[in-house]
């Protein structure tokens, strides 16, 4: 039994859970932004994101540090590698999501049509809230060593890639504005962007999934096209 070793794979696990909190905390942050329908962010709330996405780059660092020290240093065996190199694609997924989240809180205050994302805060709310639950669930595969979590995961990203193209063309047909074009155009460029930028976060959770699998099972599933095989 190599205690250094069992102790080092600990920590990693440890500060992965750490910072999947720190990364959640921020979608629910973003979650109760966009579901009041503001654009203007308070100083506070920005201020507390900002301390959020730097604690979760520091998280990346470390963690990433201490997977190559337990490579070089421990020499784990091929059960232990798998569940280092899973936790490092995560890692990578989870401060991607973090990346996303500050990228729709510059998008936000760009909007000028405050009355166009008035009227789609509700269903851009919903979307997010499908993509939360999926790096949610995509977590908990891997902390709970649950496979079906994983595959739920992975077939919701379908769902909400549909939901993308489903709220931009929504977007278009419910507003029935005829004057300052160039400033409503601008407004659904911005909201395309953010709902694109959602869209991104549950991809990175497809992938923390499929990482989660990996560690569990060994098994590969990127770029494969039948889950339920």
């Amino acid at each position: 039994m190599n205690i250094q070793k069992d102790n080092a794979m600990q920590q990693i696990r440890t500060q992965f859970d750490e910072m999947s909190k720190v990364v959640l905390q921020q979608l629910d942050l973003l979650e109760k932004i966009i579901n009041g329908g503001v654009t203007v962010i308070s100083d506070e709330m920005l201020k507390e994101m900002n301390a959020n996405e730097e604690r979760t780059d520091q998280y990346e660092v470390q963690i990433t540090d201490d997977i190559i020290d337990v490579i070089v240093l421990q020499k784990p065996v091929a059960s232990d590698l798998r569940q280092v190199m899973a936790v490092y694609q995560m890692v990578a997924n989870l401060e991607r999501i973090g990346d996303s989240v500050m990228n729709i809180i510059r998008y936000i205050p760009r909007i000028q049509d405050t009355e166009v994302y008035l009227k789609m805060s509700e269903v851009i709310t919903n979307m997010l809230m499908a993509s939360v639950s999926m790096v949610r669930k995509s977590i908990l595969s891997f902390v709970s060593n649950d496979k079906e979590e994983a595959i739920w995961t992975i077939k919701n990203d379908v769902v909400v890639d549909e939901m993308n193209h489903k709220l931009i063309k929504k977007a278009i047909t419910k507003s029935k504005f005829s004057e300052e074009i160039q400033q409503l155009l601008f407004t659904f460029i911005q909201l395309n962007s953010i709902i694109s930028t959602i869209e991104r976060i549950a991809d990175h959770a497809t992938n923390i999934a499929e990482a989660s699998i990996y560690a569990i099972e060994g098994k590969d599933l990127r770029h494969q096209k039948d889950i339920d095989e």
